[in-house]
């Protein structure tokens, strides 16, 4: 099953896809106040509300306001030796707010204050089921399903310390979505890419994460609550622009699109900050 949150003139309301339709879902602003129902999925498939063409449809982030963001960095063996890094013994944990969020065609402003504007394509886990300190062999039970992110990065802020919110967290950067695909529409392992103007940036199978997303759920769970709605970013593969001879940032006027296979893809033109 496939959810997404669909902007109406009456504000948001969450949806399920039925091939080139959407249908809304009564009673849910969007996708992420509808996983707070113990009955999502029920409710979810269930649904016979008002219909909508999926063609021309203007998609919010798939769940606009998660109360918790968690990013995961140094997490593809391939990126890791790009940054020139070793590969890590526990995961590299660091947040992102709601803010930063916007939808799968949104356009993506170039903050005016950094000129080194980066990709990061990743496999973003929705979390269904609250739970502290989950087993890994019960982490998949709190996984509602997955979906496309871009951590677009801003390397001058996030090399500034060594701390990286600060290069992570900007307003308005971080497209989300189309879809939540409920985990038993997924097949782990799909090929996940990011392109600049058709050129391919990034290209590396999901399953090549050195930490999965079912540790990743045991391991910030013992941490912290993790809620329905929370989100778990879980990393880039290699191919960012930081890392290539020379530098390459994003600039006005491109579109970047990142695609992960069974999930949907995120294309967003890149334009100045008003």
């Amino acid at each position: 099953m496939k959810l997404l949150t669909l902007r109406t003139a009456d504000g948001t309301k969450a949806v399920r896809q039925d091939g080139d339709t959407l249908t809304e879902i009564p009673g849910f602003s969007d996708v992420g106040a509808l996983l707070k129902d113990p009955n999502w999925e029920t409710t979810a498939k269930a649904a016979n509300g008002a219909t909508h063409a999926l063609d021309g449809a203007d998609l919010a982030a798939v769940v606009p306001s998660p109360g918790k963001i968690i990013c995961v960095g140094h997490n593809y063996r391939n990126h890791i030796k790009e940054m020139g890094r070793e590969v890590p013994e526990h995961p590299t944990l660091f947040a992102k707010y709601a803010e930063s969020l916007i939808g799968p065609n949104d356009d993506l402003a170039l903050p005016q204050e950094s000129d080194t504007v980066d990709w990061e394509a990743e496999l973003a886990v929705v979390i269904g089921k609250a739970g502290r300190r989950i087993p890994e062999a019960e982490a998949a039970d709190h996984i509602a399903g997955y979906s496309v992110l871009n951590d677009v990065s801003m390397r001058d802020y996030q090399f500034r310390t060594i701390q990286w919110l600060q290069g992570k967290t900007w307003e308005k950067s971080t497209p989300f979505g189309p879809a939540l695909v409920t985990k038993d529409e997924f097949t782990a392992g799909p090929l996940m890419t990011s392109a600049v103007d058709g050129e391919v940036q990034q290209s590396t199978p999901t399953s090549d994460l050195v930490f999965t997303p079912e540790f990743l759920v045991s391991y910030i769970s013992t941490i912290i609550t993790l809620n329905p709605g929370d989100v778990i970013a879980t990393g880039t593969p290699g191919g960012v622009g930081h890392a290539q001879d020379p530098k390459r940032y994003l600039q006005e006027g491109q579109v970047l699109v990142t695609t992960i296979e069974g999930l949907g893809q995120l294309t967003n033109r890149v334009v100045k900050e008003a």
